[in-house]
């Protein structure tokens, strides 16, 4: 599949858009929550001349071939159009998280890399509220620096994982781990860098020493 190398997919997590206190799961305060963050990213990417769009999944979506290929083509229109996409799972209809018998999604970790394979993007970032993957527990060895370059992902990385992330996000280094191996499988450059580190965004995307590359497959 031919990549567009000026394609890049920014997954921001619970974490870093909200607060000790700012966020409920409730689907209906979903439905209105939905409306609030659509209208800051209007208002933000409008001060820069850009327009943004909303697009919700299910696991559904991916699923159903025919409702997939209409999101690549909607994916492709929106940004040929310099349209920014902005995209979340479907909270008020969907379960704890968008979860299919094959656990297609899981979490916005993995949605992150489905929507990078869908736009064809050459480079996937996940913002976190960590500085990337580590070999030891900085907590615990302090002065301990992220992983910089990881070429291949196997069961000894996943060990270096452990469990779920923060109270205010559902995912943890696991669930970036699994987005990092779908992404890099399909050819796409991933990078998990600390969100609040969020203005250093053009040189995350150079990969310019900030947080852990996942270096993608190189198909021959």
């Amino acid at each position: 599949m031919e990549r567009k190398d000026r394609r890049i997919v920014v997954k921001v997590g619970t974490s870093t858009l909200t607060t000790e206190t700012g966020m409920d799961n409730l689907r209906a305060f979903d439905a209105v929550g939905q409306c609030s963050l659509m209208f800051l990213y209007d208002k933000f990417f409008g001060e820069y001349g850009k327009t943004a769009a909303q697009i919700l999944l299910n696991a559904e979506d991916m699923e159903h071939e025919l409702k997939k290929d209409n999101l690549a083509g909607t994916f492709d229109t929106l940004l040929e159009m310099g349209v920014i996409p902005i995209v979340n799972e479907n909270d008020s209809v969907s379960c704890a998280e968008i979860e299919s018998s094959e656990r297609l999604f899981g979490d916005n970790d993995m949605l992150s890399a489905i929507v990078a394979v869908l736009c064809r993007a050459s480079k996937l970032i996940i913002l976190s509220d960590v500085d990337g993957l580590y070999a030891r527990d900085p907590r615990l060895h302090p002065g301990t620096e992220p992983i910089p370059l990881v070429e291949r992902i196997d069961e000894g990385l996943y060990a270096l994982a452990g469990g779920a992330g923060s109270r205010r996000g559902t995912g943890g280094m696991r669930t970036k781990l699994q987005a990092a191996e779908l992404a890099t499988s399909q050819g796409i450059d991933t990078l998990i860098a600390n969100g609040r580190r969020v203005s250093e965004l053009h040189d995350m995307a150079r990969f310019m020493n900030i947080g852990t590359r996942f270096a993608a497959v190189r198909r021959p």
